[in-house]
């Protein structure tokens, strides 16, 4: 099954769902297997955790519908399961007011454990905008991330893209929150 077969979206709806997204070793599990269907091992291999933990995760996901077995083989009498994503984006709930999204938690903790010397572009920048330019700059946003993702070749190193824009609070919430 290649990634042209998956349906585009999968919303998470149960917190069943929210709880296996919300663990660090299964978001690195879906990155591994966001490009190719991989078995327990090569999976292991990849995320750089035992078997046992490896299959433990990918039961959990499986079981919340995120990863789904796409074919199996047999090797030696056992049968070989290759797991795939069960979509190519996961969409998340609101979190809330006060809920930091889990996927931005994910990537400031992808980000910290990348290679110091690797090339990174990161970028904030606070800007003033009307209704129509920010839902403009989310759309355009977004169409960019799936032009390149259209683009994206399994044979090349992998590279992460997480944009947040949002509305931040005022200084009045903010200051009313902390107190």
């Amino acid at each position: 099954m290649s990634t042209d077969d998956l349906p585009e979206t999968f919303h998470v709806t149960t917190d069943e769902q929210l709880r296996a997204v919300s663990n660090l070793t299964r978001h690195r599990i879906m990155a591994a297997l966001r490009f190719e269907p991989a078995t327990i091992t090569q999976i292991a291999e990849q995320v750089g955790l035992a078997k046992g933990s490896s299959s433990y995760h990918v039961r959990l996901l499986e079981r919340a519908g995120l990863v789904k077995v796409v074919r199996t083989r047999k090797v030696r009498g056992v049968t070989e399961r290759y797991y795939a994503m069960a979509a190519r984006a996961i969409a998340l709930p609101d979190p809330g007011e006060g809920g930091p999204d889990v996927l931005m938690r994910h990537a400031v903790a992808d980000l910290e454990a990348a290679p110091a010397d690797g090339e990174r572009h990161v970028r904030m920048a606070h800007l003033r905008l009307t209704d129509e330019q920010f839902a403009e700059l989310g759309a355009r946003l977004q169409a960019l991330t799936d032009e390149y993702r259209e683009l994206s070749d399994p044979s090349l190193p992998d590279a992460s893209l997480v944009f947040a824009l949002f509305h931040p609070a005022s200084r009045e919430q903010a200051e009313g929150g902390a107190k």
